[in-house]
């Protein structure tokens, strides 16, 4: 797709460009590498930070693949990062279906990178914010690839501290969970204070000069989105801390450091 039919706002410095930033990316731009730098000068591990999200993704996803989930929809997408949700889901199950959501156009810019499949699996793209849960569910190219009456994978990861209580976050959480069916799942991580109140406070206030609008929730606030779902072990805990894989977290990341919570939960 040619950048020329979006409006990339390059201007802008942009959540999903910073954070491609923190990972070592380089779909990002003077504005997006500005912004990142103030909020790595109050938190400087804002790339560890990204790394741990993107780790918990990884395992996360193929836990699930690895039992028997067939279906992801991934809200919140980001710019593509190999490996991408699918290709780590497709490794487990080569039939899975994934279904990424993203409001950002310079993602919609890079969208092909999201769409190849293993033969026996699917992708598809869907070009919506999640804060209109309803675009999304009704979206054709995600009625095309996933069966709403079988379980799905719900992945929200490092997406609602982007959206404030003003906008219903709890709300918009709801209304996805009540159209998934029982047996599905919900995948989160989120931004807290618990950690490191002064630093995260600063980051959110470079986002609000930068244009973001962020929320930094605490445990309790974090939990009331998986209310009336089963929380798999370990429940909620640091990002770093949920299953981590070898010989446990690694020792030199502090929870500070991370400043994130992360949870799966099963609907009944």
């Amino acid at each position: 797709m040619d950048d020329a039919e979006v409006n990339l706002e390059l201007h802008r410095a942009h959540s999903a460009r910073m954070y491609d930033y923190y990972l070592g990316g380089t779909t990002n731009f003077a504005a997006d590498r500005e912004a990142a730098g103030q909020v790595m000068a109050v938190f400087p591990w804002a790339e560890t930070a990204a790394r741990a999200n993107r780790s918990f993704m990884h395992r996360s996803t193929r836990l699930l693949a690895g039992l028997g989930l067939r279906q992801f929809l991934d809200i919140g997408t980001g710019i593509p990062t190999q490996p991408n949700l699918h290709e780590i889901a497709q490794q487990i199950e080569p039939r899975a279906h994934v279904v990424y959501t993203d409001n950002d156009p310079i993602v919609l810019a890079h969208a092909q990178a999201l769409l190849r499949s293993t033969p026996q699996g699917r992708t598809s793209y869907v070009q919506a914010d999640v804060t209109d849960p309803k675009s999304v569910l009704d979206a054709p190219q995600l009625r095309a690839n996933l069966d709403l009456a079988e379980p799905i994978v719900l992945s929200l990861n490092a997406l609602l501290h982007f959206v404030p209580d003003s906008r219903d976050a709890l709300g918009v959480v709801e209304h996805f969970k009540t159209a998934l069916a029982p047996g599905s799942m919900l995948v989160m991580t989120h931004g807290t204070p618990d950690f490191a109140p002064e630093e995260t406070e600063r980051i959110t206030q470079v986002y609000a000069a930068a244009g973001t609008s962020v929320q930094m929730r605490d445990r309790e606030q974090f939990a009331r989105f998986f209310e009336g779902w089963e929380l798999l072990d370990p429940g909620i805990t640091a990002t770093h801390r949920w299953r981590p894989e070898g010989a446990g977290p690694d020792p030199a990341v502090a929870d500070a450091q991370v400043s994130a919570y992360a949870a799966v939960a099963r609907k009944p």
